[in-house]
């Protein structure tokens, strides 16, 4: 494990180097302030309310939701979900296009050996407020066993849900969920697709026509197409204290990164060429659509060596506080 998240890091790095910004139009970065976040595991932009951003604690919490102002970074509303049983490790959350938020407790802090797992699916909050609702809790299995997973994701035109594993026992996949989701019985998804990441949060793009899925340090984005995703390489990352969430930012262009810890930085990564989603094309305030890349669609930085391995050794030094963090908690 530790070898392979410094290669990643060291990957991640040189990838956050040559990252596009945001575009001009698109939303900054910002700072999540609330001191009861201090480990955001999952993000999700809105879809009623402009500028607001879904995200949770990992584990230790209680089953709170909390709305955060993305230009801000203040918390404008906690939500508490009743209905559900205690939450156990909370990974991710995205928007649906039935209009509800689905929350993910996917996590297995113990390596993959619990023999099910929750979705909590409740409406987004019309007023942005505290307050307290309803869920409904699905049970989820897998069709091929146990998995450890921190990133779900909701398809904005089918509503289809779908989870990604990490890397174990073989390698890492992109699970699918049945049709519609019950509460009668155990949903059981079904493996569609290998995936060779450290997935620790994913995201489709507003129009559905792309799939990002992140690591601590790397990204990988896809065209989705006949509900199967195509790689289209690396994404750049920021360089960030322990990589957890990404979503898209409303407009498709930029990818909005988010991280655990205690005051922890939302930065966004602009998008471009074939990365971009299909409805958002290519930016017309760039002249010839590259994005600040060249004509092949590389990017145009050029990598200073002191830089690259000034960058390795942050990366060798923030993989193992990363492992350390995981090993103590499993312990715990």
């Amino acid at each position: 494990m530790r070898s392979l998240l410094c290669a990643a890091g060291a990957a991640g790095i040189l990838w956050a180097a040559a990252a596009v910004p945001a575009a001009a139009d698109e939303p900054d970065g910002f700072t999540i302030g609330d001191p009861r976040i201090t480990e955001s595991s999952g993000l999700a932009a809105s879809r009623t309310h402009p500028g607001i951003y879904w995200t949770h604690n990992d584990s230790d919490d209680g089953p709170y939701i909390y709305a955060v102002d993305g230009r801000s970074g203040r918390t404008v509303a906690r939500i508490t979900l009743r209905g559900i049983g205690a939450p156990r490790d909370v990974e991710a959350i995205s928007a649906g296009p039935d209009g509800n938020l689905y929350v993910g407790d996917i996590g297995d802090n113990l390596g993959g050996s619990w023999n099910h797992v929750w979705i909590y699916r409740f409406p987004e909050p019309r007023r942005l407020r505290d307050a307290t609702v309803t869920a409904a809790q699905f049970d989820v299995k897998y069709a091929d066993g146990p998995r450890d997973a921190e990133a779900l994701m909701v398809h904005p035109k089918t509503g289809r849900v779908y989870i990604a594993s990490k890397k174990q026992g073989g390698g890492g996949a992109l699970y699918e969920g049945p049709r519609r989701l019950t509460t009668a019985g155990t949903n059981t998804f079904r493996k569609v697709s290998p995936v060779d990441l450290w997935v620790t949060d994913g995201a489709f793009s507003p129009d559905g026509t792309r799939l990002v899925l992140r690591s601590y340090f790397g990204a990988h984005i896809y065209r989705w197409q006949d509900g199967r995703p195509k790689d289209l390489g690396s994404v750049g990352v920021p360089v960030q204290q322990q990589g957890e969430s990404v979503t898209f930012a409303a407009g498709g262009r930029t990818l909005m990164y988010g991280s655990e810890g205690a005051d922890s930085s939302v930065e966004p990564v602009g998008l471009s060429d074939e990365q971009l989603p299909d409805s958002a094309g290519d930016d017309p305030a760039n002249g010839d659509g590259t994005n600040g890349r060249d004509g092949k669609g590389k990017a145009d930085t050029e990598l200073d060596p002191s830089f690259v391995k000034a960058g390795m050794v942050l990366a060798v030094a923030t993989a193992l506080v990363v492992a350390l963090r995981r090993l103590l908690r499993r312990r715990s």
